[in-house]
């Protein structure tokens, strides 16, 4: 099957890096204490280990694991410190401990973590806040992927880069550093938690990971959907993504001005148990909408009053095509075109084959379904049925640049690619 005529693939290409690190917690596996329940736990015999140490040799092994970690992290005596402090219920009974000791006990807690070791796929795109440096004619923009490192555990990772006035795509260098952010708050409900984080004022975008920080998410942040989102005063940044606690789905909601600080929130209602929420970029009559597909198989379009609660909704699309007969889903909030919104779609077909489709829907009403690609628009390439999931092109939102619409899209569940597609060439294949 040949691919759409009006698809142009760009030259670039995004693969996960292993040397690409973040310094995790380490807790040691917790021994059964069952014949005496007053025995000391791994924890405290680590502690003891280091607190036998002379001032000399603490001093030195310190150094040393300095002196071996140089370069990979920044401030690295701050993260053993600040894991030190973690860990304070531990080191109670010892009182008088000097910062050489503290910091070294900090190091026998923490481990590095490859967090894009096995995957950098699964992307969205957003216009960067900042586009005081957009070449000509172009735009800044901000992507973000899906990182998958040792035991399938999903970060959040971001790139910055820039759009040509011809929609030739250009992603900045990477940092080799990585860092995880701050806590600054967390908040406890019925619901789950709500959690906001910071990262340091020198953590350049390239660098920042949000890794999960609640048991909702504790096996992965996964197929964030990002989209600017404009309420008439201020624009915010929303992302829909899975939260997997390594049991079950749901549905999350994360929220940032900057792509400095970030605020987790648990998402309420039936579309929430499920993946695959996607936002509008804006109110619809005066009310918040979504598409979710919470039965597994169909969309739905949902209205709120409450951004985070989302319930019911009436099903606008079903799987209708022999290329998505085993479920549709979305690809990514709808764009917002000139007479209609555009939703991109995956459909999963035979030998369960990934690919992506669009629908057309009406502006003031997007329950109404004015087109649908009845062929899909992307399927994997020969050069993109490899990868860690064979068959898979899936993207997590595109972004619509003068007259194209910019596409990144994941391949294989392994790594990245992008597209551009003239608006008028799509409107023109949906309409034949």
């Amino acid at each position: 099957m040949t691919q759409s005529w009006f698809l142009k693939r760009q030259s670039v290409s995004l693969y996960p890096d292993p040397a690409r690190v973040v310094v995790r917690p380490f807790k040691p596996a917790v021994e059964p204490r069952e014949l005496n329940p007053t025995d000391k736990s791994r924890a405290q015999h680590i502690i003891e280990r280091v607190l036998s140490l002379d001032a000399d040799a603490a001093e030195k092994k310190l150094n040393d694991v300095l002196v071996d970690f140089e370069g990979r992290h920044k401030r690295l005596t701050d993260i053993f410190d600040a894991r030190a402090m973690e860990i304070e219920e531990l080191l109670g009974q010892h009182d008088t401990l000097t910062d050489v000791q503290r910091c070294l006990i900090g190091t026998y807690f923490l481990h590095e973590y490859s967090f894009e070791a096995s995957a950098l796929f699964n992307p969205s795109i957003v216009l960067d806040p900042d586009q005081s440096s957009a070449p000509e004619g172009g735009c800044r923009f901000i992507l973000s992927l899906r990182a998958v490192g040792e035991g399938h555990i999903s970060s959040l990772t971001f790139r910055s880069g820039a759009i040509d006035a011809d929609g030739n795509v250009e992603v900045d260098p990477t940092t080799h550093l990585a860092s995880i952010p701050k806590i600054q708050s967390r908040k406890s409900n019925y619901n789950g938690d709500e959690v906001e984080v910071i990262f340091r004022p020198e953590d350049t975008l390239s660098e920042r990971v949000l890794f999960p920080v609640t048991s909702s998410q504790a096996n992965g942040i996964e197929d964030a959907r990002f989209v600017e989102f404009d309420d008439q005063t201020h624009k915010t940044y929303y992302a829909t993504y899975t939260a997997y606690s390594g049991r079950e789905i749901r549905s999350e909601l994360l929220e940032t001005t900057d792509f400095k600080s970030f605020r987790f929130m648990p998402l309420n209602g039936d579309a929430a148990k499920n993946k695959g929420m996607a936002l509008f970029p804006r109110k619809i009559n005066g009310r918040y909408a979504m598409i979710a597909r919470h039965d597994n198989e169909n969309l739905y379009l949902i209205y709120s009053d409450d951004l985070h609660t989302w319930d019911g909704g009436e099903p606008i699309l079903k799987p209708e095509y022999p290329w998505e007969f085993v479920q549709i889903g979305n690809c990514g909030s709808p764009i917002e075109l000139d007479d209609c919104w555009l939703l991109l779609t995956h459909g999963v077909g035979a030998v369960r084959k990934y690919s992506i489709g669009a629908v057309l829907l009406d502006k003031k009403d997007p329950s109404k379904v004015l087109a649908r690609s009845k062929e899909a628009l992307i399927h994997p390439d020969p050069t993109e049925r490899e990868g860690y999931v064979p068959n898979v092109v899936y993207t997590c939102g595109a972004l619509r640049h003068g007259d194209k619409i910019i596409l990144p899209y994941g391949v294989s569940d392994t790594f990245t690619n992008f597209a551009t597609i003239k608006i008028d060439d799509l409107m023109q294949a949906l309409s034949d």
